[in-house]
């Protein structure tokens, strides 16, 4: 029997996914009708912005011309072939982590064990590890499909950085769609799983949260 592997965070009301974004409001029942004909049903209502939980970025979040949740095509995000890579220790994530690793074709999702912080203070943080711009330039010649991380994302975010976001430059650059803030990718194989992140089909939007999840063949 095929088993399924949530790896995605829950999105609660006034949760925080990255310090200095404003916390989702998560309104239960916030909105009812057909009370008049004996039948009432309600819906909630949330408000939040796209990089929210996990969350899927596109190309127009950083081009102005590239895509958007619109326009992205399931084969992008749903049923790929799946391989989870853990470095070694370190905050910097080089070429080297991916050598030998065949990730073509195949959602490439990078295991740190960050995720082990969520929802703390450590988790905001700038030591959390990143990938370098090289490792992302191997990633796209490799011809990776998407890329995914079990931390804030993939690039630097320290002072030092000075707000540069090469690794996330390169990959929406080639049409690769980034998940962040997976977790607990450890329940995964290293191979033989299918991996799917959706978005909802919204226009306009380059970011939005996912339900992520993988299918263990």
């Amino acid at each position: 029997m095929r088993k399924l592997v949530d790896v995605s965070h829950q999105i609660t009301d006034g949760m925080t996914t990255c310090r200095g974004l404003p916390e989702p409001v998560v309104e239960e029942g916030s909105a009812s009708w057909g009370a008049e004909s004996g039948h009432e049903a309600s819906s909630g209502r949330v408000t939040m912005v796209g990089a929210t939980g996990t969350y899927v970025e596109m190309p127009s979040h950083r081009y102005r011309d590239g895509a958007d949740l619109a326009d992205l095509d399931l084969e992008r995000v749903a049923d790929l072939p799946g391989v989870v890579v853990t470095p070694a220790s370190g905050r910097a994530i080089g070429p080297d982590a991916f050598s030998g690793v065949d990730v073509r074709g195949r959602a490439v999702l990078v295991r740190t064990g960050w995720d082990r912080h969520w929802r703390t203070d450590a988790y905001g943080s700038s030591d959390h590890p990143h990938l370098t711009e090289d490792a992302a330039k191997v990633l796209v010649d490799g011809g990776a499909a998407l890329v995914g991380i079990d931390g804030i994302g993939v690039d630097d975010t320290s002072p030092a950085a000075e707000g540069a976001r090469p690794a996330l430059a390169v990959l929406l650059a080639a049409g690769i769609p980034v998940v962040s803030h997976l977790c607990l990718l450890d329940q995964l194989p290293e191979e033989g799983f299918a991996f799917h992140a959706v978005p909802a089909k919204v226009r306009g939007m380059a970011a939005f949260p996912v339900r992520a999840f993988a299918v263990l063949r």
